[in-house]
């Protein structure tokens, strides 16, 4: 076999792998999956639920908005969701540039297309950042702006040890190296798992069969650089709607006390959720919910 043969025979054996994982993921939720064409760009978009629209944005994730997947079910009791993948992550399709008006004009279309009339927004880590500036400028398209988990709201600096955990599942993707790069993601990572083993299992397996994708690691890349970037406070001073942070008590990633100085100097309350990191919606759901329903009330 030659060494293409057996490039496309991985690649072939990853996105079958993948897509299984995907479906896990999704198992037993009440969920509507399609395609959406958004200014050109083949997007993937989860629905769920009824009542007032909620859009829930990723954050600088290989496997998109299906890490929602833990709350899709109690949040969808009361709003209507609207999950979409970032063009270059997930499902969607990649676009040639991936600047904040690229970003701003995808979600204005995102927003329209699938009529998500002045909703919540709830943007995580790098794309909470990027969610900001979009806010800035169209704060007439939403009802409520959630800040959850995002560095760019203050000075921010990468962890040296953070910084060399993302540059080892960037060049290597694997278990072992993802698993390092969890380690930072959540307060405690074994725990996590032993909640839904299996849940968490199809997890990681569906993010690896993105991670080795040439497109995603682009995008995780320039997302990296756009969403760490500090965000002017004249420019966050500019957010019409009504904004709210949320945070986990012991992230590492995005320490708490940025969003503390954060909140206090632009007169944001902040909601935190307790015995968790980076992602409290997958490492504490329930006190996610509790804390985003109080945000948003």
């Amino acid at each position: 076999m030659t060494g293409q043969a057996l490039d496309q025979t991985r690649n072939t054996t990853s996105d079958v792998a993948g897509a299984q994982a995907r479906q896990r993921l999704l198992a037993g939720l009440a969920v509507k999956e399609r395609h959406l064409d958004v200014a050109g760009v083949s997007t993937a978009v989860l629905e769920a639920g009824d009542g007032a629209p909620l859009v829930l944005l990723h954050g600088g994730i290989e496997c998109g908005g299906i890490y929602w997947a833990p709350v899709i079910a109690r949040l969808g009791q009361s709003h209507r969701l609207v999950i979409p993948d970032v063009p270059g992550l997930g499902e969607s399709g990649p676009v040639t540039r991936l600047e904040t008006a690229a970003l701003d004009g995808w979600l204005a279309a995102v927003l329209r297309l699938t009529g998500a009339e002045k909703p919540a927004l709830v943007a995580h880590s790098l794309l909470g950042s990027l969610a900001a500036r979009f806010a800035a400028q169209r704060s007439g398209l939403l009802r409520q702006l959630v800040v959850y988990g995002a560095p760019g709201l203050g000075r921010y600096r990468m962890p040296l040890g953070l910084m060399a955990a993302a540059i080892r599942s960037d060049l290597w993707p694997s278990e072992r190296n993802t698993a390092r790069f969890e380690r930072w993601v959540f307060y405690d990572l074994d725990q996590t798992r032993q909640r839904d083993p299996e849940w968490f299992g199809a997890f990681n397996r569906y993010m690896l069969s993105r991670a080795v994708v040439p497109h995603v690691k682009r995008t995780m890349r320039r997302l990296l650089q756009a969403g760490t970037r500090q965000v002017p406070d004249a420019e966050l001073r500019r957010i019409g709607a009504p904004t709210r942070l949320l945070w986990g008590r012991h992230d590492r990633m995005a320490p708490l006390r940025l969003a503390e100085i954060a909140g206090a100097r632009l007169g944001w309350p902040l909601q935190v959720v307790e015995d968790a990191g980076h992602a409290p919606h997958i490492e504490q759901p329930e006190a996610f919910v509790r804390a985003l329903q109080a945000a948003l009330a």
